[in-house]
Parts: structure tokens; sequence; C-alpha cells
């Protein structure tokens, strides 16, 4: 028992007072003995010890009734040792997507938020933080409306960084209790399950289920195949539980252009095709219904009109094979004779040429190698005139070195089918075909894969993506190679793959870099917008390119057109990460090292008995009343 004023306790002591006169009033009787009054004396003894008694009970009673008087103004009281300590609550209310999963026909944000409302104390100090905003040293009732249009984030806190962020907003002070709640589904992730350690801190895990774990969501969207005309659009989903077929819908913009069905066949990945106009502009967007998640049930993609792919021929012998492969409908293609070659225009081809030149110039390699290390394609067809040393200066850079010239007609027999170069350009492997022949070659030494061989086994051609090398020239009068079918193809590819494929959409948080070829004015900057939000993303200005750089923006999913005031460049779209669409939690109950209420209710009627005060001073002002009527009684009744 303890007592709010214990200084009153001394009052005790003057209860001494009366118990000590009590003893020391010492009566002396004088005897009168009577031979007559023998039944008379012995009356009169019984009634002294009648009034002795009375006097006892009268002493006892009024010393009960004081000191209950004196120990209900010191104001007793049981409670526990924390009831007095000051205290700090943080609460951390999750609203990743994950709890945009029901329980009922309400979402887990939008219960942990009403049970918080109803059941936090209104008025008491205490911090809140969620995955986006945080609220400190405020009242439930302060923030109420603030909580109520919580929006949902694709942002979560793991708990170590929850622990980290507790601690910022924790006093520095040892006296004080800190206990931090946390409201969350808390659904498994890649990472473990950790435990904050921090020993100073009182932990409650608060956890949320829905009524059901189901949830479809589309994951993904790629290109498959595409042909002259037609694009061959994939979409795959999946279901954490096992259903049928999902019905999707696709639109350009407002304009529904597909409508299908996909089919799970009772597990849990699906797979749709759609094809599309190949080089026309579109704004994707696919749909479906879910009563799940439903941050996954939109996915957005863009596809922007083609650009053409910029080719330049920087020749030492004349020759005109290469513009009527490389034509005006899909390619921009410049050719140049290596004495009157423009060094600038490098930097903005994707495919460079270099067609039958005897000797390299120092300045040119520089410019080709930091021209590769941009991304660009370079394909290299020797004279039959070369240096070797010369050449090797350059190749060599690549893991090529040529060697000595041969002059023996050799065919061209051997096709590497599983090259990347070729796919998609037989249906089937041929070995029937019309071999073409070179005149001579150049032995050569390479880490590269072979691509096309002579009969001998040796190498014809060699490369994979930005780096291709003919061991052999093509013009005429070397070989026939330029006369047969396989030349198309070859060097089609080797140009079309130098552009690097459109990126269909982009992640929202996730940091990405877009190199868009285009000039604005010097102190102009680009933006992106949609109907709803426009951000202006990092950008870094080059000589022939600008790079816009997204990290912290967009904050939402959505298509989003490039603009420089009023012109539109570019088309972007953005998804949110999948890594919640999977319905899966922790069991709290196997950590039995944690504090788990069983609800919002629950945690705030354990902290309000923590710091409870049971007083008692009622009790004895009640218990001095007693003994008040006991005296009274006694004076009365007792005779």
């Amino acid at each position: 028992m303890h007592f709010k004023h214990p200084e009153i306790l001394w009052g005790l002591f003057l209860l001494l007072i009366p118990i000590l006169i009590h003893l020391l009033q010492l009566r002396r009787f004088k005897k009168t003995a009577f031979t007559n009054v023998k039944m008379l004396q012995k009356v009169i003894a019984e009634s002294q010890k009648s009034r002795s008694l009375k006097k006892w009970l009268l002493l006892i009673t009024r010393i009960a009734l004081f000191t209950a008087l004196i120990i209900a103004f010191a104001q007793p009281y049981f409670a526990k040792t924390t009831a007095f300590k000051s205290k700090e609550t943080i609460i951390y209310i999750d609203n990743s997507f994950s709890m945009q999963a029901k329980k009922g026909n309400v979402s887990l944000l939008e219960i942990a938020v009403q049970d918080l409302l109803k059941k936090a104390p209104k008025n008491t100090k205490l911090s809140v933080f969620t995955n986006t905003d945080t609220y400190i040293n405020t009242t439930i009732g302060a923030i109420q409306n603030d909580l109520l249009s919580l929006n949902f984030s694709q942002n979560q806190l793991p708990l170590n960084a929850l622990e980290l962020k507790a601690k910022s907003l924790f006093s520095t002070s040892s006296n004080s209790i800190k206990n931090l709640v946390i409201i969350s589904d808390f659904q498994k992730k890649n990472e473990e399950f950790t435990e904050i350690s921090s020993k100073e801190i009182s932990k409650y895990y608060i956890q949320l289920t829905p009524s059901e774990n189901k949830n479809i969501a589309i994951d993904s969207v790629f290109y498959d195949t595409t042909s002259n005309e037609l694009s061959n659009l994939k979409i795959q989903l999946s279901a954490s539980y096992n259903l049928e077929n999902q019905p999707i819908s696709v639109y350009n913009d407002t304009q529904l252009i597909a409508k299908t069905s996909a089919a799970f066949e009772n597990s849990n990945t699906a797979e749709v095709s759609i094809s599309l106009p190949d080089n026309e502009s579109i704004l994707g967007k696919i749909q479906i219904e879910d009563g799940g998640l439903s941050y996954d049930n939109q996915f957005y993609f863009s596809k922007n009109k083609r650009e053409k792919i910029k080719v330049l021929e920087i020749y030492g012998v004349q020759t005109n094979y290469l513009e009527r492969i490389y034509t005006s409908e899909e390619f921009e293609f410049q050719k140049s004779s290596i004495s009157q070659l423009n060094y600038s225009l490098l930097e903005s081809q994707n495919t460079i040429v270099l067609n039958e030149i005897e000797r390299i110039p120092d300045a040119l390699m520089q410019a080709l190698q930091l021209f590769n290390q941009n991304g660009g394609t370079l394909i290299v067809i020797p004279n039959n005139k070369i240096l070797g040393t010369n050449y090797n200066s350059l190749l060599t850079k690549f893991g090529v070195r040529l060697n000595q010239k041969i002059n023996n007609i050799q065919e061209i027999t051997s096709i590497n089918f599983d090259h990347p170069l070729y796919s998609n350009v037989f249906d089937k492997k041929i070995d029937n075909f019309q071999y073409p022949n070179v005149l001579s070659y150049y032995k050569l030494e390479a880490s590269l894969p072979s691509i096309l061989s002579y009969a001998s086994n040796e190498a014809f051609l060699i490369g994979k993506k930005g780096i291709y090398v003919f061991t052999s020239p093509l013009s005429s009068d070397f070989s026939n190679f330029k006369n047969s079918p396989l030349i198309v193809p070859t060097l089609y590819n080797m140009g079309v793959e130098s552009l690097a494929q459109e990126t269909l959409y982009y992640t929202v948080g996730k940091n990405t870099s877009i190199a868009l070829p285009i000039h604005i004015a010097k102190d102009d900057v680009l933006k992106i917008a949609n109907d709803k939000n426009e951000y202006i993303p990092q950008q870094q200005s080059l000589s022939n390119k600008i790079v816009l750089n997204f990290n912290e923006v967009p904050l939402e999913d959505g298509l989003f057109a490039v603009k420089n005031k009023e012109k539109t460049f570019k088309q972007l779209s953005f998804n949110y990460p999948r890594t919640e669409s999977k319905l899966t939690y922790w069991d709290l109950d196997n950590f039995k090292a944690i504090n788990t209420p069983t609800s919002i209710s629950d945690l705030f009627e354990t902290l309000e008995k923590e710091d409870s005060v049971n007083e008692l001073w009622k009790w004895f002002v009640i218990l001095a009343l007693l003994f008040a009527l006991i005296e009274i009684g006694i004076q009365k009744y007792f005779k």
C-alpha cells in the first residue's frame, strides 16, 4: 500500500496521548465497612468493573476512529510501481497495399483506424507514424481526420526500420516507460521476421487478419514475338488460390481493344496473349475485377511509335548493298568515306559499319570504343589489304585478333541457329541452302561466339550484341555473300537490335534512368504529367540526349506524358511493385517472447490496468463513520 500524503501519518503518534491519560488516571477509593451493607458493597464493586470496561471500549473505538481518519487524509492506494512513471506511446499503423485485404466488407486499414479512434484515449499525448506520414506528440482526437483519410502506400517499413524510426521519436529519458504499438497484418515477404531487439522499449504486436486469403494479380506484361504488322503481347497473372478462369480487359486509353479470359485451370498462374498493331502508339491499361487487393487489379503499359534506327556506313570501298537493306521506312541511313568523316555524327548513331577501310585512324578507334560503351553496335567488314596491327589495336578491346590472310576459296556452310541474331528468322534448321563463298579471308582468334562458318569450321562471322566482325570483304571482287539470302536478315537484325527495345513499363519507387534523344532550350525542363498529377523528375542534359532519373517520383501508378511546355515527346507508364500481392502472413504465436494483444481494445485495456490506481481513502472514511456509530452505540446501550 502507498500513500499520496505520507507525512500526515505522523499524526498517529498523537493517539498515544489519550492512551497515556487513560493508563495514568488512577483513582483512590476510601474503604468504609458496614456490617449491614455487605450486599451493597458487592453491587458497587460490580458497577465499577462495568464502567472500566466501557471506558476501554470507548478508548479503543475512538483511537480506531481517529486512526481511520488520519489514514484517510494520507490517501492510501494500491498501484503498480510503473503507475506514476511518465509514459511515452508511439503507434505504427501499416498502410501498405496488403492492408487492402478485407475482413467482412471493410479493409484491414479501416478496421485499424476505426478501432484506434474508438479505444485509444482521446486526449493522451502520443505519436503516430505510418509508411508515409508522421504525427509527433499529438492526440488521437487532433489527428482523427488525417487518420480517416489515410491512403495506401507501396512502401512498407521493415521491422528493423520501424525500430530505428521509433527510437528517433522516443525521448532519451531513462525514467520514462516507452511503449511501441505495431498494428499490421505482418505479411510474409522475402526478409525474415526480425523481432525488435531494444530492451528499453515495450513492444506490442497487433496482427490484423483478413476473412479470406484470396487475391488475383496482374504480374507483368511483355512482348513475345513481333511480325511486320502485329505484336504479340503476353500478360502474366497469378492467384493465391485455385480457380478456373478470370475475365481480363485491355484498353488503349479509354477504348476497349480486347476482352478475353485468363485460363488458370485450377493452378496459381495464367498467361494471356493479345495481338496489337506493331508500329502504333498505345496507351495501354489492363483491367481485372477481383475482390481481394485492388492495387494490382490494373496494369499500365505504353508503346510509342518506333523511332528510326540511325545507321552510319564509313566506307573505304564504295558499295550500295547496305542502303538497300537499311531502308528509309525503318532506318535513318547515312554514309561517308573515311577521309570526309564528320566525327560529331558518331555519338548520335545506333549502328556504325566500318566497310572495308584499309586503315583505322587512332582518333576513330577511341571514338568507336566510346560509342560501343554507350550501347552502340559496331560492325567491322575488313578490307582485303588491311594492316593487321592497325585493326587489332581496335579489335583486341573486344577479344578479337585477326591473323594472316588466307587466299583460298571457302564456302560458308554452317549457321549457328541458336544465336540471338537469328531468333525468329528460320522456321526450322536448313542444311541444303545455296552456299555462298569467299575468295580470301583472315584467320582469327576470338572469344566471341561464331555465327557463320566455313566448311573448314573457321569463322566467317563472329559476334554478339554490340560488336560483329566479318573475316572477309563483302564486295563482289572477294565474295558473293551479298547475293545470298542470308545477308538481309543478318545485317538487318544487327541494325534492329542496336536500338534498345522500348520498355513497356517502369516500377514506382524503383531507381530508373531513361535517356531521351531530344533537345530543349537551355533553361527549359521536362516534366511528366497526366490528368491527375504532374512531376518534374531529376534530369541531366547531355550533348545529344536528356537523361531522366526516377526514384522519388511518380508517387502513383498510371500513364504519364513526357512534356516540355505543351509539347509531348514520349509516353511512359508506371506500375506499383507486386511484392504484396501474395497473401501469406507470419504466425506470431510462434514467437513466444513478444506481446501480442488480441485486439486494439485489448491492448488499451491492458495499458489502462497498468496505469490504474486503486484509492482506499473512501474505505477508511467509511471505517471512521463505522467506528463513530459503534461509539454512539456503546454510549447509548452499554450500561
